[in-house]
């Protein structure tokens, strides 16, 4: 991406934000809301007045890339994929975007084209942007998973893979199993400790509409009980798929149901064999609100 991308829009002239639904269920349910501003300035305000649970801020953009600010109604994110893939469907023709190109997000150093700002690369595939979470790495564990309902007490077969921060990932019986549990803050938190990771991926594998695997994604250790649609935790589930043989041998590509209740959500993870691990990009589709 260019030093200094042009600006897309003055902010004055696109006060009203282009609202998108990100990571929706193939019914239109579910997923993410966006609002997406073409153009920054008085950000937090603007945010706070969007009606949105998040706000994104196209500083600047080029063929090459964006550069984005990603706001709550109370505060700066930082960054966040469903934000980023807000903003690449919104802006993707106006901007001419190519096919890969780079992302930035977060408050620059002046002077510094990259300080400051989490740069991640994003591709189009097959009319979706998807977002490189990295290559995944995956060790084979044994965990006492009773505290959670999932187990006798004991020790059961389980995961840890990452791109960074470590994710205990564990298999359900069926999709009702996955539907039925309630998370427990401290018991899951108990697990992650115990285990050395910071958040819980439970899965099975098949789901509603073709989907290939079903997933809930738990982090009180992160913030938050339970994510609608965690690009980063399916990134880490697919390298558990691929370390035990587990994705399609014809396909590059798997759609992912992700369940937490009452906010459903479907998200698409691009694969391949790398280095110690797997390479994984995530993303899904992105609609008007």
């Amino acid at each position: 991406m260019n030093a200094e991308p042009a600006p897309i829009i003055d902010s004055e002239t696109a006060p009203v934000p282009d609202l998108r639904r990100v990571f929706a269920a193939p019914d239109g349910s579910g997923g993410k809301q966006v609002a997406v501003f073409l153009g920054g300035g008085d950000e937090q305000a603007r945010a706070a007045a969007s009606g949105a649970p998040l706000s994104v801020f196209v500083q600047a953009a080029d063929p090459t890339g964006l550069r984005l600010r990603v706001f709550t109604p109370t505060r700066e994110k930082g960054s966040s994929d469903s934000a980023a893939l807000a903003a690449l469907s919104a802006v993707q023709g106006s901007a001419g975007l190519l096919d890969v190109v780079e992302v930035t997000q977060g408050d620059p150093v002046p002077g510094d084209s990259e300080a400051g700002g989490e740069v991640q690369m994003a591709q189009l595939c097959g009319g979706e942007w998807l977002l490189r979470q990295g290559v995944v790495t995956v060790q084979a564990v044994t965990a006492d998973l009773s505290a959670l309902g999932l187990s006798q007490p004991g020790l059961s077969p389980a995961w840890v893979a990452g791109t960074g921060r470590p994710n205990l990932v564990a298999e359900v019986a069926d999709l009702g199993a996955l539907d039925a549990f309630v998370p427990d803050d401290a018991a899951v938190s108990g697990v992650n400790r115990a285990t050395g990771t910071t958040g819980l991926i439970l899965f099975c594998m098949g789901g509603p509409a073709r989907a290939d695997v079903s997933f809930r994604a738990f982090g009180p250790l992160k913030g938050f009980t339970e994510d609608a649609a965690s690009s980063n935790m399916l990134a880490c589930l697919t390298g558990v798929l691929g370390h035990l043989g587990r994705l399609p041998a014809d396909s590059t590509l798997i759609r992912a149901a992700q369940r937490r209740p009452g906010q459903p959500a479907r998200l698409s993870a691009q694969y391949a064999p790398a280095d110690g691990g797997t390479e994984v990009w995530v993303g899904g589709r992105v609609t008007p609100v």
